[in-house]
């Protein structure tokens, strides 16, 4: 065989498997780097292991954990209203034994003890007169509107049940047991189920109001999650902003949900998402990415490809600037030209534009997705009352969350939508400084069904 022939087929061969190796060592840098909630969109619940310390989009702040200098602590103070006072007085001399009855005394200290008082179950009976006028009209008197019934549960108990239920994440068995223990009061699991859907339908008023101020001119965050009806996977999502927040339970996950929710769409607001495409499908004034899933989506592909790709490296520096430039600007600077801003909207641009190597095959990807949506990437700077991250909904709906991890899932798609009502309230009225109990009550007792 000719050697020269021999040695082009030899070199044809060692390019071939050189490109091959090529292909098969970026398919394992999948493998090796799988995505969690680090790097990608991918719940913490869901990771395999637990995430690197190193990992966390959390900048060091050089600080020590804990409180801060000049931080004020919180001890037990004396209370200025006192129900009851025990006085301890010496009643026979410990020196010679005489009594000390009607002696003077003077006051030496004192100690204050705070303390509960027995809860006692009280039955209250609302009775009906009736009355003859010597007109010869009868007339008589009316139940309050709470009372409805002939035997029901009172505000209180309907306020503590949507409490422990909606607030502390209870289970209906440990709320049974304490009501019980605690309280006097034996009600079934079937009666605390009436008693949160009594008062989610006397909520229902506040929710529709809540969900129409969503639909106001402003800023929404929203976000969706996976809930667990029935064994069976549904779906939680969220529209808040800091003033409000409303939440519902549905089985899609997909358009048909927002289209039921808002089938205007939000026209005057800016939503703020994670990028899931059916969110661009609403109608809204403007849309904004969330920077921390973006960073994210970056962290994994420097991890990928062991932070060769420039392209990656460089758009994490742009998304650092424009957060760092977001905390720098006033409000009269979103008015006026700002030239930080325009220098950052350039970058943008080129980057969008950047050659990216066919090597970082996921880098590319990235790229063409943001180039589709690259209005949506910086418009926090564009308005003070846009934020450039969903946090505020990741908080919101992450409240679902913890509810299962206690109480389990829910058993059907009502119950879920009861905690979604109640919750919205209760969240709400965190927001607005307002106390949770005083807030229910009102509801458990002027509210109507």
């Amino acid at each position: 065989m000719d050697i020269q022939l021999l040695v082009q087929t030899l070199l044809r061969t060692i390019d071939r498997l050189e490109a091959k190796i090529v292909s098969l060592e970026t398919e394992l840098s999948v493998y090796k780097n799988k995505k969690n909630s680090n790097n990608s969109h991918t719940p913490p619940s869901q990771d395999p292991h637990r995430p690197k310390k190193n990992q966390s989009l959390r900048v060091s702040s050089g600080r020590k954990a804990g409180g801060q200098p000049g931080h004020e602590g919180s001890t037990l103070q004396c209370s200025s209203k006192v129900a009851e006072i025990i006085k301890h007085s010496p009643a026979a001399c410990a020196n010679c034994g005489n009594d000390l009855t009607g002696h003077p005394e003077v006051l030496v200290s004192s100690r204050q003890l705070l303390d509960i008082p027995p809860i006692v179950l009280k039955c209250i009976e609302h009775q009906l007169y009736k009355k003859q006028c010597p007109c010869g009209h009868a007339m008589h008197g009316n139940f309050p509107r709470h009372v409805a019934n002939p035997v029901q549960y009172g505000p209180n108990v309907e306020t503590l049940v949507s409490y422990l239920h909606a607030r502390q994440y209870v289970p209906y068995g440990r709320m049974q047991e304490f009501l019980k223990d605690v309280m006097g009061l034996p009600v079934s699991t079937g009666g605390i189920f009436n008693i949160l859907q009594r008062m989610a339908k006397k909520a229902t008023p506040v929710y529709n109001q809540i969900k129409e101020k969503i639909e106001q001119p402003g800023c929404v965050g929203t976000d969706e999650t996976g809930v667990n009806i029935n064994g069976k996977n549904h779906w939680a999502w969220t529209w808040q902003n800091d003033k409000l927040t409303y939440i519902l339970c549905a089985a899609s996950r997909g358009f048909k949900t927002i289209e039921d929710a808002f089938s205007n769409g939000l026209p005057n607001a800016v939503p703020v998402h994670d990028r899931w495409p059916c969110h661009f499908k609403m109608h809204a004034k403007a849309h904004q990415a969330c920077c921390a899933h973006l960073l994210r989506d970056l962290n994994y592909i420097n991890e990928l490809y062991k932070n060769k790709c420039t392209w990656a490296k460089d758009f994490t520096l742009l998304l650092l600037d424009a957060l760092q430039l977001k905390k720098e600007l006033t409000n009269k600077d979103y008015h006026y030209h700002n030239i930080k801003r325009d220098a950052l909207f350039e970058k943008l641009n080129q980057s969008l534009s950047y050659p990216i190597e066919e090597a970082f095959a996921k880098s590319k990807t990235l790229q063409k997705k943001l180039l589709a949506k690259r209005d949506c990437i910086l418009y926090f700077l564009l308005q003070s009352n846009v934020p450039p991250d969903n946090n505020g909904s990741e908080r919101a709906i992450r409240n679902i969350k913890v509810k299962q991890k206690i109480s389990g899932q829910f058993k059907s798609l009502e119950n879920a939508n009861i905690f979604a009502i109640l919750r919205s309230v209760i969240d709400t009225t965190i927001k607005s400084g307002n106390n949770v109990l005083n807030a229910l009550h009102l509801i458990a007792t002027f509210g109507t069904e």
